[in-house]
């Protein structure tokens, strides 16, 4: 049995670990898919360069706001996925083959099962490493050993369990995509349907949309975002019902096979013709397939790995890190987790935790939507005693440039303190202003510390969150 002292188990945040402080370890990496994980390949940042590709026909339609004359003659679909994912590919076989040329790293393109705690069975491959991709060793349903082993398998999207029941989907004949394939689909839908009120669907919706899709969303609860905070969900979701049909408290009874692709039926009665059926209704740990019953890792029931805040698991010597056990299903707490499990694989004396207290957030829709820390909801159910103060784009200067009459910055101030415990952004570049707020809550910087303390850029759209933190008066 081939040995080793560390192998990982993904190739996304997991394949960050290993660089030359490595060189004398003799590694293993296994991915079975493609190597960058769900962010490089089908989620971050393809949809982000789908999203920008939507915000710049969106700035074509409204331009006529500004006293501009322009047209948006027509979408190039297979022009623009060429543009997005020759880039994107091009980066995962450069990853890969930067990995092979590791003299201590092996790569299997296959997938891996516990036998016990540090052993694992890799499903059989052949001499081209398939099925994972090719030029991996054959494994022949192998065994490997290794002293530590790093679980990085991230997620997989989950479709409403009532779909497994449709004879059309169950066979095949109606095809249920999800953001996994929905953005490599043949040719652009002339009408979608997205079953889903979170932050994917919310993306995909802008997205589609203005690229002239009629987009559907159906939602079995009362609002979009719903674990946003309640001022960001409502307003969200009202903007949402003028740019794309929303379905609230609705959910899919049926699906058909029609000849415009799917027949779509819903609690309500209504039926829904569509060319597209996109489920974005979450994503699962991916841990399905890992054998963690053979192993003494601690699983909730959901599928997420119990790991303490050194990302240890349960097992002595192995480790895991990113969506497989992190509740915040996002890039930036991944690398992350990564940086600490590369410390603690490289210093086992000097351990060091990970850092969740102040995690932010970006919904990258129309308009975008940001937030961090607390919402006025978690903040009561806390007994926090709070002050909020909420701030338009529209009475600041450059806010008055863009004609933007929905944007604002809502901030959430713990009143004995001064301290900033929650904000949250709706409008443009909300991802981009959230940052300075991010910046004072991990330094302790108070509210009026932060808004007095410094000048602010005149007349920049940041002055919203200036504002803002202006308005939280705690005296």
């Amino acid at each position: 049995m081939e040995h080793y002292d560390i192998v990982i188990i993904g190739a996304g945040s997991g394949n960050m670990i290993v660089n030359r402080k490595f060189a004398s370890k003799k590694v293993a990496i296994i991915e079975a898919n493609k190597f960058g994980g769900t962010c490089l390949n089908v989620g971050c940042i393809p949809t982000k360069m789908f999203v920008y590709t939507a915000d710049v026909a969106a700035h074509i339609r409204e331009a006529a706001r500004f006293g501009i004359t322009a047209r948006l003659d027509s979408v190039d679909w297979p022009a623009i996925v060429d543009r997005i994912f020759s880039r994107i590919d091009a980066n995962v076989a450069a990853a890969k083959q930067f990995r092979e040329d590791n003299p201590n790293v092996t790569v299997y393109s296959t997938r891996a099962r516990f036998i016990e705690d540090h052993v694992l069975e890799l499903a059989p491959t052949d001499d081209e490493g398939a099925p994972g991709g090719t030029g991996a060793p054959s494994t022949g349903g192998q065994r490997i050993s290794a002293d530590q082993i790093v679980i990085a398998t991230g997620s997989r999207p989950t479709i409403p369990d009532q779909f497994s029941s449709f004879d059309a989907v169950a066979s095949g004949r109606v095809p249920v995509y999800t953001s996994d394939d929905i953005m490599r689909i043949p040719q652009l839908p002339d009408r979608l349907v997205i079953v889903g009120g979170g932050f994917i669907a919310a993306e995909f919706a802008h997205v589609f949309s203005e690229l002239g899709v009629e987009v559907t969303l159906v939602e079995r609860g009362p609002a979009l975002l719903r674990h946003h905070d309640g001022e960001i969900s409502q307003r969200f979701t009202a903007l949402a019902s003028k740019q794309w049909k929303v379905r609230l408290n609705t959910e899919v009874t049926a699906v058909e096979e029609s000849p415009g692709g799917a027949r779509v039926t819903l609690s309500t009665g209504d039926v829904l013709e569509c060319a597209a059926l996109l489920a974005a209704t979450g994503r699962a740990p991916d841990t399905g397939e890992l054998g963690l019953g053979n192993t003494s890792v601690r699983v909730e029931e959901d599928g997420r790995i119990v790991v303490d805040a050194h990302q240890r698991t349960s097992a002595d010597g192995v480790w895991a890190l990113g969506d497989v056990c992190s509740p915040w299903m996002l890039k930036h707490v991944a690398n992350h987790e990564a940086r600490v499990v590369q410390h603690n694989l490289l210093h086992p004396g000097e351990l060091i935790k990970t850092d969740h207290r102040v995690v932010p957030s970006g919904v990258f829709t129309a308009p975008q939507i940001a937030t961090v820390g607390l919402t006025s909801e978690m903040a009561s159910e806390a007994g926090l005693d709070v002050v909020e103060s909420v701030f338009d784009y529209k009475d600041v200067a450059y806010g008055w440039a863009m004609d933007d009459p929905e944007g604002f910055c809502k901030v959430i101030v713990d009143r004995p303190t001064g301290l900033i415990v929650g904000a949250h952004l709706l409008g443009a570049h909300a991802t981009a202003l959230i940052q300075q707020v991010v910046q004072a809550m991990t330094f302790g910087i108070s509210a009026a510390e932060m808004a007095r303390g410094q000048y602010w850029v005149h007349p920049a759209l940041p002055e919203v969150v200036e504002n803002a933190l202006l308005g939280a008066r705690i005296r």
